[in-house]
């Protein structure tokens, strides 16, 4: 069958007003121009797209009107994670009753869960829809690590649980996630959460990316995904040096997301780059930097 999630994937920022309405006009172009590059699926109210910071009738409000603007033309995935367990559950069932094609669930944060806390929250969330469910291990956010025996235990008991978002500085850990899940699904979709670690992920056996810069060169990353494919690696690797190098745009802010906005509007679509408090904005200096690199 082959994994259900390969390529590269968008964690979408979320295009607001300056009064912190949906702009539905300029977030659809965003949406657009993903779909039109090559992207292979979107993931709403990921760490990009600021999920910790909005009430969930404005989630429900946005996922409603995405799902409605990509029309089935790719893949929507929403990240449902969360630290209030009735709404990570009402907005999973929420994202199956519209349309999305699956859920990406980050670990409980504050309280880093133990590996028996885990497997319930988890299991407890795939067993409530009959959407794929991705993983997301973030542990430098969330206080706690999904351990390669804990994600293939996951894989184990739950059919729908068939990915992995593995947001880990080293490669190690994920090339570990891959040896023991696919032990359990031999198609579980194992994606590097870093925009650099898209050649190694695939050296180790994993799936791909899902990851922030795909925001700001989409087409970068749907023609390294497409020369990999077709085993073009010395294309491949100039699309990923490229990749490296625009790493530095997410040093140039406070929250990298910030960052990631800013690097949005100097490609071209107007928005405002306001982010979610606790923020500080970027200051010129920032800003130029962001443009020089994109330059």
């Amino acid at each position: 069958m082959g994994a259900q999630f390969e390529g590269v994937f968008c964690p979408s920022i979320t295009i607001t007003k300056a009064d912190g309405s949906l702009d539905e006009e300029l977030w659809g172009r965003h949406l657009d121009h993903l779909i039109e590059a090559g992207i292979n699926g979107v993931l709403l109210f990921g760490s990009i797209g600021e999920f910790y910071a909005y009430p969930l009738e404005f989630k429900e409000r946005a996922v409603d009107f995405a799902v409605r603007h990509v029309n089935g033309r790719i893949p929507v995935l929403v990240g449902v994670g969360g630290t209030n367990f009735g709404d990570v559950l009402a907005f999973s069932k929420h994202a199956e009753n519209v349309g999305a094609n699956g859920l990406v669930v980050v670990s409980p944060y504050y309280f880093g869960p133990s590996e028996a806390a885990a497997e319930r929250y988890f299991g407890t969330i795939a067993d409530s829809v009959e959407l794929p469910v991705l993983l997301y291990n973030f542990p430098p956010r969330t206080g706690a690590d999904l351990s390669p025996q804990l994600v293939a235990s996951l894989a184990a008991k739950h059919p729908n649980i068939v990915g992995i978002k593995d947001t880990v500085d080293t490669i190690s850990h994920t090339r570990m996630v891959i040896d023991a899940v696919r032990k359990v699904n031999p198609d579980f979709s194992v994606l590097s959460g870093f925009d650099e670690y898209y050649t190694p992920n695939r050296i180790a056996g994993g799936n791909g990316v899902l990851c922030g810069l795909t925001n700001v060169v989409p087409e970068d990353f749907a023609a390294m995904h497409r020369a990999w494919q077709k085993g073009d690696y010395a294309t491949a690797l100039d699309h990923a040096k490229r990749i490296s190098k625009l790493m530095a745009v997410y040093g140039q802010a406070d929250l990298f997301i910030g960052a990631i906005k800013e690097a949005v509007r100097v490609k071209g679509l107007p928005i405002d780059t306001t982010i979610r408090e606790p923020q500080v904005p970027l200051t010129d200096g920032q800003k130029a930097a962001i443009a020089d690199l994109l330059a």
